[in-house]
């Protein structure tokens, strides 16, 4: 009767038998035997019919109790034949599914409850992809202010160099961070609790802040920013190609996009992120001094060229520190060095194993020049040199252009031609020399032979010298005529 009253409810088989939860073909017979009066208006109660799992649901029961729902059908089968159980391996998942859900229903069943946040309390921080780049959200529990950077890796110096620009973007520190269990943060779990590396905890120490970590698998305790990454990924504005691993534009269309979800009304609070953080603001913590010392830190002695290496790097340091103690901090491809003091004395751009990168700055001199200047052994040499650069310009040219008896001219200047015309001449005519290419002495001789007569060539575009030409008398044309002979 309860299937007719229902077809006569909705005027449907297949209606009626949803409501129902029997087949439409069975509505249609069981109206159409109330239609011939063949159908019994008195409720016939029937004995409860045994079922081919009843031998083994006691034992399925347990056992899921004892997996807490863990077990599957698969490997609860045997067990079930052994005890009896003679039907098939489907009816047998069915039963194990129905001791499953009832099983969850009465104890696996977990109360969630909604998040409640104090102000200037929480900061939650998590990884994620976007675009094949690396993405950093954070959002202040809050006031829902979200923070977002992108990044080539996820190490731990550049985790703690964008929490460390998240605090300076939201103005102060809150008391505590909440992290996934990263591993660039934690050294090590005890008791399902999570040890954080010694360089977050001094990271920490800095900024005033307690580390803490979610559970495993525990949405309710990282949901929030979970849920952030997924809300960037899907709003956040990616081109078609993505930003070709340029983290610069990335970041300028995170920022904007920071900026436009923070100055809307956000669908949970009912209130504008930006102007709850204007109420925030006066309870988070100051920010320090400086920002700490982030990345990969390692101390080196300045060698005597007034360097350090790092990774097979080699990287200047002001010359007085020239045996001194330094820490070298490598972070964000850049090369930080530090003094004992703290004070940042030296800052490069890191370079590949085998590079060089020196700054003239770190050096008391100005850079010089290589070179070899003569050094005299003879007296003769002494003497030759002692004539000043054209004497050291013609011992130059004459290695250069391989004259053998370099030596026995240099002999010939000073004692036979030195002598004979005076240091000034020959110097005159030794440059002459150089000028020319001639590094013999005979040619600085017949130099020295022309004398005054010698013609000093022009450059090109220089003035001609004015040269006085001998005259001559002059006659007439009249007086070459014909007539005037004969």
């Amino acid at each position: 009767m309860d299937v007719v009253s229902a077809y006569e409810a909705v005027g449907s088989y297949r209606g009626a038998a949803a409501i129902c939860g029997v087949d439409p073909k069975t509505v249609k017979r069981t109206v159409a035997k109330r239609d011939a009066g063949e159908l019994d208006e008195v409720r016939v109660e029937r004995a409860p019919v045994a079922r081919n799992t009843d031998v083994v649901a006691g034992l399925v029961a347990a056992r899921v109790a004892e997996t807490r729902a863990k077990i599957s059908a698969k490997r609860l089968f045997p067990a079930a034949r052994v005890e009896g159980y003679s039907g098939s391996a489907r009816n047998f998942r069915r039963l194990v599914a129905a001791k499953k859900r009832a099983w969850r229903a009465v104890q696996g069943r977990r109360e969630h409850r909604p998040g409640v946040w104090l102000a200037a309390e929480t900061l939650v921080i998590d990884w994620g992809t976007i675009g094949g780049l690396h993405v950093f959200c954070a959002v202040l529990a809050w006031s829902r202010v979200r923070f977002v950077r992108f990044a080539r890796d996820e190490t731990a110096a550049t985790t703690l160099g964008l929490l460390a620009e998240c605090f300076e973007e939201l103005g102060g520190v809150p008391a505590k961070v909440l992290a996934d269990r990263m591993g660039c943060l934690k050294s090590g779990v005890v008791a399902n609790v999570v040890i954080p590396t010694g360089t977050y905890v001094r990271f920490a120490t800095h900024y005033r802040f307690t580390p803490d970590f979610c559970h495993a698998h525990d949405p309710t305790s990282k949901g929030i920013v979970e849920r952030l990454v997924g809300y960037a990924t899907n709003d956040l504005m990616i081109p078609a190609d993505g930003w070709d691993d340029n983290i610069a534009v990335a970041n300028v269309a995170g920022e904007q996009w920071c900026a436009e979800v923070n100055a809307v009304v956000h669908s949970e609070i009912c209130a504008v992120p930006a102007e709850r953080l204007t109420e925030e603001l006066p309870l988070l913590r100051p920010l320090p001094a400086a920002r700490p010392r982030i990345g990969r830190i390692e101390r080196r002695k300045v060698d005597r060229l007034s360097t350090v290496r790092v990774a097979s790097a080699r990287y200047s340091v002001p010359s007085r520190f020239v045996g001194a103690q330094v820490e070298v901090v490598t972070h964000d491809d850049r090369v930080r060095v530090y003094d004992t003091a703290g004070e940042l004395v030296a800052e490069h751009a890191q370079l590949a194993p085998g590079a060089t990168s020196v700054l003239d700055e770190h050096y008391a001199s100005p850079r010089r020049l290589p070179q070899r200047a003569p050094r005299p052994r003879t007296k003769t040499e002494h003497e030759f040199l002692a004539l000043g650069d054209v004497a050291e310009q013609f011992v130059r040219g004459g290695a250069e252009a391989g004259v053998a008896t370099l030596a026995r001219e240099l002999d010939v200047i000073i004692n036979e031609l030195i002598p004979a015309h005076g240091d000034e001449a020959v110097v005159k005519a030794m440059a002459r020399a150089v000028r020319f290419g001639r590094y013999r002495a005979d040619d600085v001789r017949s130099i020295l032979a022309i004398g005054p007569a010698i013609v000093e060539p022009a450059e090109a575009g220089d003035d001609l010298a004015v040269v006085e030409l001998p005259s001559a008398a002059l006659r007439s044309f009249d007086a070459y005529r014909i007539q005037d002979l004969a």
